[in-house]
């Protein structure tokens, strides 16, 4: 992975999932920094959250949020320049977000995903190269 620092984000119905990612972050020694929240907050709501990580992602930098569907971090991070967020539902949605679609924001469904599903979704996400192929390349651009 080349990435200098991943950011992380979670409202409260991804709180738990943050913290599980959190010591698996340590354990593999990978460059992350949480940005919140930092103690369980019922009332939080996602939108702040997504806007302080997706403010973060730039060429060198990747984020991660978390909320109950992923739904809510998606559609609140894409609003940001230069990212593109993926919801992160299954391994291969995840490997693909990054290998076609150059994917640098993954959103996770709290609700949804095990401890043990989320880390493999990760896992996955981090270690897809985009192809560079030129049909991608392109799509790409039109995003931007």
């Amino acid at each position: 992975m080349k990435t200098k620092k991943i950011y992380l984000g979670a409202d409260h119905a991804g709180f738990k999932l943050k913290e599980a990612i959190k010591k698996y972050f340590d354990q593999k020694k990978i460059t992350y920094q949480d940005l919140g929240n930092y103690k369980f907050q019922p009332d939080d709501d996602y939108p702040d959250l997504a806007k302080k990580v997706a403010k973060k992602i730039n060429k060198n930098n990747l984020g991660i949020l978390i909320c109950g569907s992923g739904q809510g971090m998606v559609m609140t991070a894409n609003k940001f320049k230069n990212v593109r967020a993926a919801l992160g539902y299954s391994i291969k949605a995840a490997g693909i977000s990054r290998q076609d679609n150059d994917s640098n924001l993954l959103c996770l469904a709290g609700w949804f995903l095990t401890k043990k599903q989320a880390l493999k979704i990760i896992e996955v996400w981090l270690n897809t190269s985009f192809s560079n192929l030129a049909r991608h390349k392109r799509r790409v651009r039109k995003i931007n």
